[in-house]
């Protein structure tokens, strides 16, 4: 066992976890104040949930380690609560836990992403009804399309999901996907506006009617994402080794573009460049980055982010022309963003995209991977939302959204300013 790279996995394990906590502060600085408390719950619920089902039947889902096309609802029943799984075999790279615990982080980020588009009007019982079921039929088995592998002994691929491994058969080349642009943000994205069009707009919804309520919580929010992002990209190649260091470079380097490029789309659009922007546009270059972190020269990450910062500003304006609340703009940064990192790969992943020496199948590919990714996700959250808000009720009542729903909801306050 190498401790050098069991250590690497564990600590960037870690970074993902605190990704979670990072999302709290960034969207609940986005909502206002008196539904801070219920909007950074729905990420506190999503740890909690989320790492209980991981550990019962997530993983086994995920990775049932069968060989050929693994399908969606395959489970190894033996690692069923990680039974089999607590021994390290002597030839192993890590600990098999290593790997389940860094994959759990991914889980539980993924749900939790899909909560902004939500905020101000979810009842808390309804979100983790929704968040369990979702995840169970709709992320473990993307996770398994796109992450599940296996290794021959020459250390090449023996089978894996349909998505990075499956599709090699019929078109040469497979999908790229090395952190999640698919499964995490393309999912979670479409599953964002699958619930945004159940749960309907908010009390007042046009442009300008619900700006953030805190700033600062946002720039804490997303620096704490970018760092954990260091772990959820270097982390993916499980060693320390070439690929870990250029998919770290290219986590500071495309985001530091889309910062960029996000503040003077808005500069140019409305006259100022915000912190909230510069907060947005740095995540939006973190999600494009995600898939393509190994598979980019830098100067190739950097024109991304530019591309990802400048897109996804002004896409973040579609809900006001098409009519869908998307509160905290999940469609905008993480369903835009990730399908302009997928889509790019297909021009400029190095060796196959269209413009570095491939042909048209990397491109092919990368599209079939993002579209199904969507398809699925977006009919099953649709129909999960739908059938939640027709039994138990989805959205709180207009009288309380509009007072505030942490009190309403959990009989706190964000902010207690006087003696009581």
């Amino acid at each position: 066992m190498d401790q050098g790279n069991t250590a690497f996995l564990l600590i960037a394990a870690a970074f993902v976890l605190l990704m979670t906590p990072g999302l709290a502060f960034f969207y609940g600085g986005l909502v206002k104040a008196k539904s801070v408390i219920s909007m950074m719950m729905l990420s506190f619920g999503a740890m909690g949930l989320i790492g209980v089902l991981w550990v019962l039947y997530g993983y086994a889902v995920a990775f049932p380690g069968a060989e050929g096309l693994v399908a969606p609802w395959s489970i190894d029943w033996t690692a069923l609560g990680l039974d089999s799984l607590l021994e390290t075999p002597e030839d192993a790279a890590f600990p098999p836990l290593a790997f389940v615990a860094f994959q759990a982080t991914f889980a539980i980020l993924t749900v939790a992403l899909v909560s902004g588009a939500i905020a101000d009007r979810a009842k808390f019982g309804a979100w983790m009804t929704f968040a369990g079921i979702w995840a169970t039929v709709v992320y473990f088995p993307v996770a398994s399309w796109v992450f599940n592998f296996g290794l021959a002994d020459d250390g090449s691929f023996a089978y894996g999901g349909w998505i990075t491994y499956g599709m090699q058969e019929v078109f040469g080349v497979g999908a790229i996907d090395f952190a999640g642009g698919t499964a995490v943000h393309i999912n979670a994205g479409a599953a964002a506006l699958a619930l945004a069009l159940v749960l309907g707009k908010r009390v007042g919804f046009q442009k300008g009617a619900h700006v953030p309520h805190n700033p600062p919580f946002v720039l804490l929010g997303a620096g704490l994402l970018w760092f954990g992002w260091f772990g959820f990209n270097a982390g993916s190649e499980l060693a320390a080794d070439g690929t870990a260091a250029l998919a770290f470079v290219n986590t500071i380097a495309a985001p530091a573009a889309a910062l960029l490029a996000w503040l003077v789309v808005e500069k140019v659009k409305d006259g100022k460049a915000t912190s909230v922007g510069a907060a947005s546009g740095a995540v939006a270059g973190l999600v494009a980055i995600t898939p393509a972190c190994a598979s980019l020269h830098p100067v190739w990450a950097i024109l991304l982010g530019f591309v990802a910062g400048a897109v996804c500003a002004l896409a973040i304006d579609l809900k006001f022309r098409w009519g869908f609340d998307d509160s905290l703009d999940v469609v905008g940064i993480h369903l835009v963003g990730g399908l302009i990192g997928t889509l790019y790969l297909g021009f400029f992943a190095n060796g196959t995209g269209l413009f570095m020496g491939g042909g048209f199948n990397q491109l092919l590919v990368q599209a079939i991977a993002a579209a199904a990714v969507f398809a699925y996700s977006f009919v099953l959250a649709y129909a999960i939302g739908f059938a939640i808000e027709k039994t138990i009720g989805f959205r709180v009542k207009n009288e309380d959204e509009v007072a505030g729903i942490d009190t309403v909801l959990h009989g706190e306050e964000g902010y207690v300013l006087t003696a009581r």
